[in-house]
């Protein structure tokens, strides 16, 4: 699995759709993780999914809550400012440590140019800081505004926030994935990922979250429910 250095200043586009990208970041990470670690995993995805949580997420015809937050470049951007402009794309993602966070939103900047086309915008956000964020927006030259959401307060809102399980941390830190340094706080705390579509007027359009972290909207989905609203 090849990480791109800071340096580098093309992004390579994958053309596929991402389904067959996370399915091929799936097959190399089973490939070289061992079992044991595996289980791990798929125990946290199987009890999230199991724990009722998915009844907490904001649904289609809701509206959306309303937020605050800094983006990568440190500048405040509030959801009712944006909306002014037309429909929000909004993915929330774990963070610049996740290959098939990476994965999804490397994807979605390729069709930014069509997003923007059909008058809306894309956000996507993380309890990363603003710096890790800034880094991320840079190593992948992602033409979106990467937002904070210092303590999952925006996720929480959203029915999304959950906190990583002890056995969990455990790999995380045994693989440098140091959460309380990468997001700021103490909390180990993530939200599922998840996308929504919003209208100009707020209301949820689209709404996917999944516990299962290698499964992830389409893209053109996300787009053609925009094009179809402008």
């Amino acid at each position: 699995m090849k990480w791109r250095s800071l340096e580098e200043s093309t992004v390579a586009v994958d053309g596929r759709p991402l389904r067959d990208q996370l399915v091929e970041r799936k097959q190399l990470i089973d490939k070289y993780v061992s079992k044991e670690v595996g289980a791990v995993h798929r125990r946290v995805v199987e009890s999230l999914q199991t724990n009722g949580m998915a009844d907490a997420v904001a649904c289609v015809g809701l509206q959306a809550p309303e937020f605050e937050l800094p983006d990568h470049l440190g500048r405040t951007l509030s959801l009712r400012t944006l909306l002014i402009s037309g429909p929000v794309i909004i993915c929330f993602f774990r963070g610049r440590w996740c290959p098939f966070c990476v994965t999804q939103l490397e994807a979605m900047n390729a069709v930014v140019p069509e997003i923007t086309r059909a008058g809306a915008s894309l956000l996507a956000i993380s309890p990363q800081t603003v710096h890790q964020s800034h880094l991320m927006a840079e190593q992948h030259k992602f033409a979106f505004r990467l937002l904070s959401d210092a303590g999952n307060k925006v996720a929480r809102k959203f029915g999304l926030a959950y906190a990583v399980p002890q056995e969990q941390q455990v790999l995380y830190r045994k693989t440098f994935v140091n959460l309380p340094f990468i997001n700021g706080d103490e909390s180990w705390e993530l939200p599922i990922p998840a996308a929504f579509v919003l209208s100009q007027e707020g209301v949820i359009l689209f709404a996917s979250a999944n516990p299962d972290y290698t499964v992830r909207p389409e893209p053109r989905e996300l787009l053609e429910i925009v094009k179809r609203r402008s």
